[in-house]
């Protein structure tokens, strides 16, 4: 159901082809970006890289490009030099230095201005540091991983991202997936979450009232895992009853869901298994007087036909009945005129 060495539950198509990309990278030394919106749990995947990889054994030093500020954040990377500047009492080591042997995420790297990537740029290529008011480079042995929330092929047409550092950071890319394209996943949440509060302030675990499922399911997530993180630790602890009902869900959910009544249930199972399946044949081609990309055009349309009738028009939910992701669906639909 989940990829335990993550942290990140979930048992979605999309989040999948997540873990299957994660497990073939983490024994490698690739430098990885990490993509998605904010809340996704890009940090939890990235830790996971870390713990799963050859350097396990040594440190993770993660730093937000975004939070410090600008002036001080080539000193936290790369350490200073005794005088380099004003208040530089001592010598300090940066961050790349006390990772040594192990990794180096650099989280919201789209926030770093241009001149201090021309330096990410030099570590990555040349793998050594230079302290701020040094003399000299010092050599450093680290896996760089970066993770952003922006569209940084974006910035660099903007000019914002450098086009050289960008390529040397996606060597391999990991995309986690907006909430509201993970499907069930976002029930499966709720009762995690639930369990976990719920235990925290011993009392018994929430039930999910059905309408409440569908309402949980259409709302679109802006705020991604975190915020339904957020939701079910309000819920644990002003929900009065033992079954989480509508009035228990804040207006923004209830307006953002609309009519209730209008709401598609999803039946995950789909319809009953038939008996009697059989292959087509090149007979069954020629009974049609179909060439083979015809034949596969036509039933991938039948295909795509019958999902979005099961899950009443809910794309991601369809896009979870063909097993495939839900930007792949999209594609689909477009490619055939039938959005």
């Amino acid at each position: 159901m989940d990829f335990t060495d993550s942290g990140i539950i979930g048992q979605s198509t999309s989040l999948a082809d997540v873990f299957r990309t994660l497990r073939k990278v983490a024994p490698t030394d690739s430098t990885v970006l990490v993509t998605g919106e904010s809340g996704t749990g890009k940090e939890l995947l990235v830790r996971a890289l870390h713990r799963l990889s050859p350097r396990r054994d040594n440190a993770f030093v993660p730093i937000n490009c975004g939070a410090i500020p600008r002036e001080l954040l080539e000193s936290e990377l790369f350490g200073h030099e005794k005088g380099a500047f004003t208040h530089a009492i001592r010598m300090r080591p940066g961050r790349f230095e006390m990772a040594e042997g192990g990794t180096v995420f650099l989280d919201e790297i789209g926030e770093m201005d241009l001149p201090l990537q021309v330096k990410i740029l030099r570590v990555l290529q040349e793998r050594e540091i230079e302290r701020v008011g040094g003399l000299g480079a010092k050599k450093v042995d680290v896996r760089v991983v970066a993770a952003t929330n922006r569209n940084l092929e974006e910035e660099v047409a903007a000019g914002r991202f450098r086009e050289d550092l960008y390529y040397r950071l996606n060597v391999i890319p990991l995309h986690l997936p907006a909430l509201r394209e993970r499907g069930e996943d976002v029930i499966l949440l709720t009762e995690y979450f639930l369990r976990r509060f719920c235990a925290k302030k011993k009392r018994t675990v929430l039930s999910i009232n059905p309408e409440v499922r569908r309402i949980l399911e259409a709302y679109p997530w802006p705020g991604n895992v975190r915020e339904l993180e957020n939701l079910a630790e309000r819920l644990s602890v002003l929900c009065d009853g033992g079954s989480i009902c509508t009035e228990d869900l804040p207006n923004k959910i209830l307006s953002a869901a609309g009519n209730v009544v209008d709401l598609p249930t999803y039946a995950p199972q789909g319809p009953a298994p038939r008996a009697g399946f059989a292959w087509p044949t090149v007979a069954d081609l020629r009974e049609r007087n179909f060439g083979l990309k015809e034949f596969m055009d036509t039933a991938e349309e039948k295909l795509l036909l019958e999902a979005l009738s099961l899950a009443q028009g809910v794309k991601n939910q369809a896009a979870e009945i063909l097993g495939i992701k839900r930007t792949t669906l999209i594609e689909k639909l477009k490619k055939r005129n039938m959005e």
